[in-house]
């Protein structure tokens, strides 16, 4: 009989925990830098450009100086966030589904750092020296401004808007993607202490030309014995590439006795087969 399930790199309970609380510790600063990134990006770089779309070329002339200032700012802003932002991603774990919250949550923290810097930004910005008509060249007359005008006139507000917007989106998306992490960590945690754990086979495996944070992912087939007969399961596999299963390899499989189908596949360390289908997913040296 054949099942399909899928995991990652395997998670201690107590260490699964570990990861949320980091993450959370770090969505304060990583929030607060993006903020600033927001902040100095509206004044230093989007206040600018839009002054010069709205016919006021000399937006980066004399009275330049503080913007560049901003612009360094932004620099090393969006360089720190960005740096955080990876930390958060790697905070929430190896497996597949702790790399998707971390992603989510290092996304909320992005966009609403944007939202909270550019909202504060909107006092500040430029007002444009005529509204509703472009100046005029020389002797030519002014030209109303287009619908592309208005937008841009109205920038100050729909930054931090589509950005709130966002962050909304990405606090329903983040907390349904904890939820299904934590339904998906009891139940390894109820089959780590309930479940049998026996050595299985790997009867087939494939590279799925997939790698997730440096580690390749394979498809096996791994036949394991029960109290009612061998099974035989299609399970997801993210190994190290020295641990890569290889056909006739050995693996620990723990399975529900009550549902046999329900299991979960680790690497065995002392299986001497395992790296030895390094060929299946390193490219040719020659």
């Amino acid at each position: 009989m054949f099942g399909s399930f899928e995991f990652g790199l395997p998670e201690h309970p107590r260490q699964a925990r570990r990861p949320g609380l980091r993450m959370w510790l770090l969505g304060v600063p990583t929030t607060l830098a993006w903020a600033v990134t927001g902040w100095s990006g509206a004044l230093g770089l989007l206040d600018g450009f839009r002054l010069m779309s709205l016919n006021r070329v000399d937006a980066w002339g004399a009275d330049a100086g503080p913007a560049v200032s901003l612009v360094l700012l932004f620099s090393v802003a969006i360089t720190i966030a960005s740096s955080l932002g990876f930390a958060m991603l790697w905070s929430g774990g190896m497996s597949l589904r702790g790399m998707g919250v971390g992603f989510r949550a290092s996304s909320l923290a992005a966009s609403l750092g944007i939202a909270l810097g550019s909202g504060v930004a909107i006092p500040s910005w430029t007002p444009p020296e005529s509204v509703g008509k472009r100046l005029p060249f020389g002797d030519g007359a002014a030209e109303p401004w287009t619908d592309v005008d208005w937008i841009v006139y109205y920038e100050p507000y729909l930054v931090p808007a589509v950005a709130g917007v966002t962050a909304l989106v990405m606090i329903m998306v983040l907390g349904r993607a904890f939820v299904s992490k934590a339904e998906a960590d009891d139940r390894a945690q109820a089959l780590a202490q309930t479940g049998v754990q026996v050595m299985g086979q790997v009867v087939g495996v494939e590279f799925t030309n997939v790698w997730v944070m440096g580690n390749p992912r394979f498809t096996v087939q791994v036949r394991f014995p029960t109290e009612t007969g061998e099974r035989t399961v299609v399970a997801t596999m993210i190994t190290a590439p020295l641990q890569a299963p290889a056909r006739g390899s050995t693996v620990k499989v723990t399975y529900d006795p009550r549902d046999p189908d329900v299991v979960q596949v680790d690497p065995d360390p002392a299986d001497r087969a395992a790296g030895g289908n390094l060929g299946a997913f390193l490219p040719p040296l020659f």
